[in-house]
């Protein structure tokens, strides 16, 4: 079976958590191409719960979502890159940062829309 190609809104979203963690590991930890093991790790585990998010295309920035698909761990090590990488990316990404900054502005939609477009029956 063959994995579905992201929508547009969910392949910049991990173009973005891509750029930021190539900031991070190369003023971290010393990187000048590549990642390193762990930064690969969190992008592998960001990249996965981005394509599984209940929201699709219609998502919100995750730090205003109702539903947190990382775990508690993996959310603080996504925070820490973002608060270090997010100003760094103004410079080197203006494109993705502008579009960050537009998506942080979308509402959230209600969970149970969501599930409705998407065929899943509701609780009610």
């Amino acid at each position: 079976m063959t994995a579905k190609a992201p929508g547009r809104r969910i392949a910049r979203e991990q173009a973005t958590i891509t750029a930021m963690l190539r900031i991070w590991c190369r003023d971290q930890h010393g990187r000048r191409s590549g990642l390193c093991a762990d930064c690969a790790g969190l992008l592998d585990y960001a990249h996965q719960r981005l394509e599984i998010c209940p929201f699709g295309e219609a998502k919100p920035a995750c730090n205003h979502c109702q539903v947190h698909c990382y775990s508690a761990l993996m959310r603080e090590r996504v925070r820490a890159v973002m608060r270090y990488a997010g100003p760094r990316m103004l410079l080197r990404h203006p494109v993705l940062s502008l579009w960050h900054l537009i998506d942080k502005r979308r509402e959230a939609p209600a969970l149970a829309s969501v599930a409705r477009r998407r065929g899943v029956p509701s609780d009610r």
